[in-house]
């Protein structure tokens, strides 16, 4: 069996899964292109998500498999993979600790005005008149109640907050007080102190908000997205950060990215930007990893049960 890889993992990872699997011919390129003579040979191939093509599908014409060491999915390409009947697994919930603790830690640099400290203290200030808050009792909505909303929700509880969760279904979800759909959430909006998403990008999902979402917003709400950056339209976000519509907005993900140097959101001060590092620690690749030898075992064995199997139809 031989195993591409389109990106080069640390050596330690390396040598582990040759000396886990010792029968498998694993194959490791930094890129996609450096890698296009062998796809013709590889059974498998691992990729980040972004990389391959239809030309690439078409090319891999040995392919039974494809693993994608991230959650995110909306750059494969569904249509080519669902023409051949290629098996796709993904590293759906690897994501959720970091990201969870990476949006408390927002929610807190925001209540206990950090930001407006570290400035205080560079410019040698002695000030206690910062506007702080509290975590306790304030109101929380999540856009997205899976894996990694769910462990926010869970958090979030620790501080006796006010949990109200969206997902397809509106059915109960454990952490959450009560929960309620894509058609209905936006009764929620009024109600919220912070607004968290973590949606994924789907037809649905793709500029869902706008700028009347942000009107029905408490002026003095916090709007964070870790989820992706089509969310909303660039446009929407200048619109409600530049007539003050809520508090503050912190986006990690964006349509376009890297954000280029003197982009709007830079230089706006209702707007922090994070370079879609929300859910990168350094056990992200370890996680995937465990996953993906699960999965290696599982399919080596043409046994069942795989994990975090994906439906190419819908594309999740």
């Amino acid at each position: 069996m031989k195993i591409i890889f389109t990106f080069q993992p640390k050596e330690e990872f390396v040598s582990d899964l040759k000396n886990s699997f010792p029968e498998v011919g694993f194959l490791f390129y930094k890129k996609i292109k450096e890698a296009e003579n062998e796809l013709p040979n590889a059974e498998v191939i691992v990729t980040m998500g972004e990389d391959l093509t239809d030309d690439h599908i078409e090319k891999s014409a040995n392919c039974r498999w494809i693993m994608v060491t991230s959650a995110g999915l909306e750059k494969m390409p569904f249509e080519a993979i669902k023409k051949r009947g290629i098996l796709v697994t993904n590293a759906r919930g690897i994501h959720k600790i970091p990201m969870a603790e990476f949006t408390i830690g927002l929610m807190l640099q925001y209540a206990k005005q950090l930001q407006s400290v570290w400035k205080q203290e560079s410019d040698n200030v002695w000030s206690r008149r910062l506007p702080t808050s509290e975590l306790h009792q304030a109101s929380l909505l999540i856009l997205g109640a899976g894996a990694i909303g769910g462990e926010i929700a869970r958090l979030a509880k620790a501080f006796h907050m006010r949990v109200v969760g969206v997902n397809s279904s509106g059915s109960p979800v454990e952490h959450f007080d009560s929960m309620f759909t894509l058609e209905t959430f936006t009764e929620q909006l009024p109600h919220a102190d912070f607004i968290v998403s973590v949606l994924p990008s789907t037809a649905k999902t793709k500029h869902l908000l706008k700028v009347e979402h942000f009107e029905q917003m408490k002026d003095t709400a916090v709007f964070i997205n870790i989820g992706r950056g089509d969310l909303a339209e660039e446009s929407v976000l200048l619109e409600a950060s530049g007539k003050k519509l809520i508090g503050h907005m912190y986006l990690d993900v964006f349509e376009k990215e890297p954000l280029p140097k003197g982009h709007p959101f830079w230089l706006n001060k209702g707007i922090t930007v994070t370079p879609h590092l929300s859910s990168i620690t350094k056990k992200y690749m370890p996680r995937a990893l465990d996953i993906f030898k699960k999965n290696l075992t599982t399919y080596s064995k043409k046994s069942e049960g795989y994990i975090n199997v994906i439906d190419a139809e819908r594309g999740y």
